[in-house]
């Protein structure tokens, strides 16, 4: 009896030229992808049928998408093999043998101009916020009055006319909450498009660990120094206030 493939499992392979290495760090944590190199090529395979239609996939450049039948490899719904399936290629995990660089790029004040789109989307999952933004002008009477327990497991700095507050149990004054990632503070209801980004901008940006880096939802940053932030207290903060001139 000939045997029915029509329930078999699908095996994908894909190619990407080698120039375009570094937009692979979008699925480093794909550990069932392996990955190989040839010349100019870098081919992978082991995609499970969820991983080879999302957006993750879709949105990679000159990344091309094959179906592996009978040693033949076919792009999708192609009833014709583009090429031969390579042999003789040494495959290794994608997350131990992708070498992640980075285009450089300069960052301003919410602004980056460079050549990496990173892309903040809404998020399903919820995440407690543990840190706050909000004008210095509208919560200056009520800080003042709040009582030393609810300040001393706070750290804070100015931004500008607002303050950064970090630390819980945050103060329930009006502003804009985040929550942290990996050293980033991204806006709460939003992540990286790409969850694996935040490790990568850190080890490449932030390798000390010595900064927070804080984003809004156009998935622009901010830099801060830690060393920056200072313990709130009421004298900490008329002391900054006495410095400054908010009117």
């Amino acid at each position: 009896m000939a045997k029915d493939s029509s329930n078999s499992l699908k095996e994908f392979w894909a190619e990407i030229p080698r120039a375009e290495e570094d937009v692979l760090g979008s699925i480093r944590d794909w550990k069932n992808v392996q990955i190989a190199l040839e010349e100019d090529v870098i081919w992978l395979k082991g995609f499970t049928d969820e991983q080879a239609v999302s957006s993750e996939i879709q949105q990679l450049p000159n990344f091309l998408l094959y179906e592996l039948r009978d040693g033949l490899l076919f792009r999708k719904a192609a009833l014709v093999p583009s090429k031969k399936m390579r042999t003789a290629l040494l495959w290794t995990p994608i997350d131990k043998a992708l070498r992640l660089a980075f285009p450089s790029f300069n960052n301003n004040f919410f602004g980056i101009d460079g050549k990496i789109e990173i892309k903040l989307k809404p998020s399903e999952e919820e995440h407690s916020a543990t840190a706050l933004l909000c004008s210095i002008k509208e919560i200056r009477e009520a800080i003042i009055a709040l009582p030393k327990f609810k300040l001393e497991k706070i750290d804070w700095m100015v931004i500008n006319d607002n303050a950064l507050f970090i630390g819980t149990p945050l103060l329930s004054f009006p502003g804009k909450t985040f929550w942290s990632k990996d050293g980033h503070l991204l806006p709460t209801g939003y992540d990286f498009e790409f969850k694996n980004m935040s490790s990568l901008l850190q080890r490449k940006y932030n390798a000390g660990r010595d900064q927070w880096l804080l984003w809004n939802e156009n998935g622009n940053v901010l830099y801060l120094n830690k060393e920056d932030f200072r313990k709130l207290s009421v004298s900490s903060f008329r002391l900054t206030e006495k410095s400054q001139e908010w009117i």
